[in-house]
């Protein structure tokens, strides 16, 4: 699949819910996962591959320098037999402690900026195999989990830098719009 790239609206735009997981969504959840991993990310939204729906992949444990912790019902579990996880119509709450740490973006081509997001989140899903499950989200996990919720809802991790962090990179952001709507 095609990674959409900064510019295109289907990005900020808010994903529909999935009502009944279907075949054609699953389909769409194996080919998201085969395209993140071919792209080298930990998580792709379905906004990234041009549907506004309610539905991310995530897979943090191919990062073993930024380690990640997964917990279900208080016990920690091994995040690479929950991997890669399929979210649908994820809801999540966010722990109190903050963590700054790099960010990047397959929407945007090497660009890389610090964001600050919690460090932990709890998250309430739905899996691609329809079974409901709610976890707690440390390290990368955590961050890749919010970075895609907040592209389900067209929320940018560009909205999340500080003003000096966008203001310095705002050449090369106009060079992706600018390329976007040349396609």
């Amino acid at each position: 699949m095609e990674i959409v790239q900064y510019g295109d609206p289907v990005l900020r735009a808010k994903g529909k819910r999935i009502e009944v997981i279907t075949d054609e969504i699953r389909q769409l959840a194996d080919a998201m996962i085969e395209t993140m991993r071919k792209a080298e990310g930990v998580g792709l939204a379905a906004q990234q591959v041009g549907k506004a729906l309610q539905l991310a992949v995530v897979d943090a444990s191919v990062a073993e320098d930024r380690p990640s912790r997964m917990f279900i019902d208080g016990k920690e579990v091994d995040i690479k037999e929950w991997s890669p996880m399929v979210l649908v119509n994820p809801e999540l709450e966010y722990g109190p402690e903050k963590a700054t740490d790099t960010e990047g973006c397959l929407s945007f081509p090497r660009v890389l900026a610090e964001i600050t997001r919690p460090s932990t989140v709890k998250v309430k899903t739905q899996l691609i195999d329809g079974r409901f499950v709610e976890f707690e989200a440390h390290g990368l996990l955590a961050r890749a989990v919010q970075h895609e919720v907040d592209h389900l809802n067209g929320i940018l991790f560009i909205d999340r830098m500080s003003s000096a962090a966008k203001a310095s990179l705002a050449g090369k952001l106009k060079r992706l719009q600018k390329a976007q709507k040349g396609r």
